[in-house]
């Protein structure tokens, strides 16, 4: 019987880190959850890995906090000795009006680095030790189509998913050729995280996206996961990508 492969998920109780867990536990890995805040999430989501035959490991963890980023791989090390798959999909934005440059809190923009840059650098850094001892082992970033092209998101967040895609390409030259390295950059997606960026205007400014793009829809977390698996499992000749996933939206426009 062939081993379960071993995955850590950042931020995975909801949104695209919540469908990246059960896309892997359906593929036969074994997941890691990170969580910072959202324990009744991540407790639900470990429910539904496990339901699918998947061993979980649920993990509080700030990944802004070095010495805690550290301490949650040590508990993975314990129990699982390896990884095979890293999904840096942590993340958090702050709040600005659109092109209104004092709107933005910098404090909030200080805290939006710190989780979405330094964070994903400092777990990629402590995993690095057990994907070397993992199965053809992969690293997969959660970059967003505003860190290529502009768009409303708020600025600091943009400007934390741009340096995401640099990073990428670099820790797949620093970690070649044990590790390979990828991003993924979802375009406008279904779901809270878009109701939020896009208030009352969510319905209908989705509805006119979906119709300029060929496929006729907006992405949704599962698309994404189902990208990131590939990335993990498949696309052995790959790294230092960016794989957009807009429908081909950015294709056509």
């Amino acid at each position: 019987m062939t081993p379960r492969k071993k995955a850590l998920v950042t931020g995975g109780a909801t949104g695209i880190g919540r469908s990246a867990v059960l896309t892997l536990a359906r593929a036969g890995y074994d997941v890691a959850i990170n969580y910072s805040s959202s324990a009744q999430a991540a407790q639900a989501v470990s429910a539904e890995a496990q339901a699918l035959g998947a061993e979980t490991l649920l993990l509080q963890c700030d990944v802004s906090d070095d010495a805690a980023v550290r301490a949650m791989l040590q508990k993975i090390d314990a129990a699982w000795g390896r990884l095979d798959g890293l999904i840096n999909n942590a993340g958090t934005t702050a709040k600005w009006k659109v092109k209104d440059l004092e709107s933005l809190d910098m404090a909030e923009w200080d805290r939006t680095f710190a989780v979405n840059v330094r964070g994903n650098f400092q777990v990629t850094r402590a995993a690095v030790p057990l994907l070397r001892k993992g199965t053809a082992p992969a690293i997969v970033f959660t970059a967003s189509i505003v860190g290529l092209r502009p768009g409303p998101q708020p600025l600091p967040y943009s400007a934390s998913k741009a340096a995401i895609i640099s990073m990428t390409k670099m820790l797949a030259w620093n970690l070649g050729p044990d590790i390979r390295v990828n991003a993924v950059a979802p375009g406008w997606m279904e779901g809270e995280w878009m109701q939020r960026m896009l208030g009352d205007k969510y319905d209908d400014l989705m509805g006119k996206r979906a119709k300029l793009t060929p496929l006729r829809r907006c992405v949704t977390a599962d698309d994404v996961a189902e990208t990131m698996l590939n990335l993990l499992q498949s696309n052995r000749f790959v790294t230092g990508e960016v794989v957009v996933i807009d429908g081909g939206f950015t294709a056509s426009t």
